[in-house]
């Protein structure tokens, strides 16, 4: 019985504590989302380059 009284106050706790965090709006999800798969986009091409290079390099030396 313990066990039960202890889960549900740690729910409890855990509604009270989110009901307390500031959301973002849609608008700033948007923008980071954007934000970020931009950045993925970028990062994976010049990984990709570098990868070229390399094994170009390494191709070359065997």
């Amino acid at each position: 019985m313990n066990l039960i009284k202890s889960v549900t106050q740690f729910f409890r706790d855990a509604y009270y504590e989110l009901a307390k965090v500031t959301w973002l709006g849609r608008k700033e999800v948007v923008g980071t989302t954007v934000v970020v798969v931009v950045f993925v986009v970028i990062m994976s091409i010049f990984v990709s380059i570098v990868d070229l290079f390399l094994g170009a390099i390494v191709g070359i030396m065997l």
